[in-house]
């Protein structure tokens, strides 16, 4: 192999990216340069959120509105156009402490998120639907578009449901307060940059 040709394997993959959207970026927020939002909507993210490298907020069918220390994992997509492919103008609203973990998609259609909800390892939420509070959604779990799941609910892959009486939001909060402490001090911030 050439040295050239080595020196173009190793380059990162180019992210396409659509027109710039509005923002509204809290001073105290965490985000990768290499996160990508695009769209035409706001995205609006609330103080001590951390967005990671690779992570996509795509405002084209409505505004997102990230709640107060969020974490979007890399390779996530928060407001992702729905299987129709239609544009809705509805958007997205996760609440404070929401965690969407790696390769996970929230379509946009008016979709919430609830408080202290964890959005698991490459679950799919469908346009319009209303996860509640403190909700457990396991990896590869689907939420059909327009679904309402209750407050306290732990949803599996296969479409199991159970009511979460762990009783542990108030210490899942903390610990992810811990978390974004860290993640602050590894991530190289550039909010500056989708300004």
């Amino acid at each position: 192999m050439s040295s050239s040709s080595k020196r173009h394997s190793i380059l990162p993959p180019v992210s396409l990216a659509g027109p710039k959207p509005p923002v509204e970026f809290s001073s105290s927020i965490t985000i990768a340069d290499s996160a990508v939002l695009t769209g035409s909507n706001p995205i609006a993210i609330h103080s001590e959120s951390v967005i990671h490298p690779r992570a996509r907020l795509d405002s084209l069918s409505g505004r997102i509105t990230i709640g107060r220390r969020c974490i979007v994992h890399e390779r996530s997509t928060v407001g992702a156009i729905g299987t129709s492919g239609r544009i809705t103008e509805k958007g997205v609203t996760l609440g404070d402490y929401v965690t969407v973990e790696v390769g996970a998609a929230i379509e946009a259609g008016d979709t919430v998120i609830g408080d202290g909800t964890i959005v698991g390892v490459g679950v799919k939420v469908g346009g319009g639907a209303v996860i509640g509070k403190h909700c457990t959604l396991t990896a590869r779990t689907e939420i059909p578009a327009g679904e309402v799941v209750p407050d306290f609910t732990v949803v599996y892959s296969n479409g199991m449901r159970r009511p979460d009486r762990r009783g542990v939001a108030e210490l899942r909060n903390k610990g992810q307060a811990r978390q974004i402490d860290v993640l602050r001090r590894l991530i190289l911030s550039n909010p500056g940059k989708f300004q």
